[in-house]
Formats: structure tokens, C-alpha cells, sequence
């Protein structure tokens, strides 16, 4: 668990978009190569400490003659932003994802000066 030091806590969101394979026949659609792709993402104002992060599917577009395989996941997480990690494997075609994130942690607090 995540304890808030703070009188003061920051949530930032947004959208991680992820990637749209299917018009130019890219790795994740045609099965083939490297099947991960990272986002960088940054936060509207940086949080105190690396806040807490949570992704959630916006929109994913798989074919339906294989397996839906898909992993969705944050790394790489600071106070300024994280990464966006999007993979799958076997035979699952991903034409395009994309993430909704939410970011939650303490921020500066203006009523506290530090003298």
C-alpha cells in the first residue's frame, strides 16, 4: 500500500496511444518481428514521489481468426511520467490499442513554504 504524505494529492489522466498496425501491415498485425511496443508518457506536472499508475484498455481492435492475446502494463515509473508497454505473442493479430491512464500521488502543496 501507497501511504500520501500530503495534504495535497495529485491525479493526472490521459491517453497512451499505442499504435495503429493494420493500414501499413506492421509487426504487431502481420505476427512477425518484435511483438511489444512502448509508449513514453508524461505527466502534466511532476508528482513528489513516483505515483501510483493504472492502465486500462481505451480501444483494441484484434483480428478474430487467432487467439486474443494481449498484455498491457506500466513501467518504468517517476515523477515526471512512465512508460507504456503494450505486447502480445503466438498467433494474435493486433491492428491498433490504445490506454487510458490514471496517475495518483502526492504533489507540491503551495500552503507549505519551506523556509
Amino acid at each position: 500500500m501507497k501511504k500520501l504524505n500530503s495534504h495535497r494529492i495529485g491525479v493526472d489522466s490521459g491517453l497512451a496511444h499505442g499504435f495503429s498496425d493494420f493500414a501499413d501491415d506492421g509487426e504487431m498485425w502481420d505476427g512477425k518481428g518484435e511483438r511489444v511496443r512502448r509508449v513514453k508518457v508524461k505527466f502534466s506536472e511532476p508528482f513528489l514521489k513516483p505515483p501510483v499508475v493504472h492502465l486500462g484498455f481505451a480501444m483494441w481492435d484484434i483480428s478474430n481468426a487467432a487467439n486474443t492475446r494481449v498484455d498491457l502494463a506500466a513501467e518504468d515509473i517517476s515523477t515526471k511520467g512512465f512508460t507504456a508497454v503494450f505486447q502480445t505473442w503466438g498467433d494474435t493479430k493486433v491492428a491498433r490499442m490504445r490506454a487510458n491512464w490514471l496517475a495518483i500521488g502526492e504533489v507540491e502543496n503551495d500552503d507549505i513554504w519551506d523556509v
